[in-house]
């Protein structure tokens, strides 16, 4: 029986610490060649786009695919299905805001635990939406982090930023009014926009001091959130897709200016099986376009930990001869 999960059913359901074991679990099973990813799709139509992805983890025994679109006026919405290898049973079409967001956060938490950083840790954040916030608490949960400062165009954003993670994590977020102001003097720096420009957001010659950037968030070729500087002086390139380069525009050049030549880029994969050596002192980038297998990683885990109880409730209600509406006519599954 399929089950279906919508967000408040996952909610709170993983921590941020699980979700990073769960994507180097995974990532161990990609190093070891029992793992496929297909080519992302991307299509548009009158008034919006399709995008989807397909992952298999055989070890695992699941496969799933995620789409995701936009209709313009409403914003993205998402939908993970999961299927069972052994038999090709789809055993939960599940919503995938959460698996998203909470997904790409843990990808830089992976990375984090291989990159030690001396001296006190303190965080830069460009964004200051849904991924920003995963991205900072999945930081928290591997450095010690004293403090953070983020940055958006729009102040209302920044300061609720500011207020509510400084409640949520106990140490001081504060909210500055220029992206450098974000990025300078600090450790690690995340970069998370929705910024669609081939402008950067991010410029190399703001992190002097940054020992790990994690740049999320631009995933198309025409985009571009950080310059070629921020590739240019770092030691290691980590990406998370192998797929990357053909994916995000700031990586495309930084590639064509000789700033992230492939000598310099490992996946992450590599990295979490020590393939990947991560050099002393020097910067290192992580570019996360995402990838089925994280979403995959997170869908499974959540049906093995939510599907027998839903199943048993839409069973017992089954059995009083109750009507039961599905996820999608109740509009809970966005999608």
């Amino acid at each position: 029986m399929t089950v279906m999960l919508d967000a408040a059913a996952l909610e709170g359901v993983l921590s941020m610490r699980d979700a990073i074991d769960l994507l180097e679990g995974m990532s161990r099973h990609e190093a070891a060649g029992r793992t496929f990813i297909s080519p992302r799709l991307n299509t548009a139509f009158e008034g919006g786009w399709m995008r989807m992805m397909f992952g298999a983890d055989y070890a695992a025994g699941y496969a799933s695919t995620k789409a995701y679109h936009l209709v313009e006026g409403t914003g993205v919405r998402y939908v993970v299905s999961l299927y069972r290898l052994a038999d090709g049973e789809l055993v939960a079409v599940m919503d995938g805001r959460l698996i998203t967001d909470l997904r790409t956060g843990a990808a830089s938490g992976v990375v984090a635990r291989k990159v030690p950083v001396s001296g006190p840790v303190t965080v830069g954040l460009i964004g200051a939406g849904h991924q920003s916030r995963m991205q900072l608490e999945s930081l928290a949960a591997v450095y010690p982090v004293q403090s953070a400062s983020v940055f958006s165009p729009t102040p209302a954003n920044r300061d609720a930023f500011a207020r509510e993670m400084s409640a949520k994590l106990k140490i001081p977020v504060n909210a500055v009014a220029l992206a450098e102001a974000a990025a300078r003097g600090h450790a690690v720096v995340v970069a998370a926009t929705s910024s669609r420009s081939s402008e950067p957001v991010l410029r190399g010659a703001w992190l002097e001091r940054c020992r790990l950037l994690c740049a999320v968030g631009s995933t198309r070729p025409q985009s571009v959130e950080v310059d070629a500087d921020c590739f240019r002086g770092a030691g290691l390139v980590v990406i998370d897709s192998p797929r990357a380069v053909e994916e995000a525009g700031d990586l495309q050049q930084a590639v064509k200016q000789g700033a992230a030549p492939e000598s310099k880029q490992a996946t992450l994969a590599q990295l979490v099986t020590g393939k990947a050596a991560v050099p002393a002192q020097v910067r290192v980038v992580f570019k996360s376009v995402g990838n089925a297998l994280q979403d995959l990683a997170l869908a499974a885990r959540y049906y093995e930990l939510l599907g027998g109880a839903a199943t048993a409730r839409v069973a017992g209600l089954a059995s009083l001869k109750t009507p039961v509406s599905s996820a999608f006519a109740a509009g809970r599954l966005k999608g």
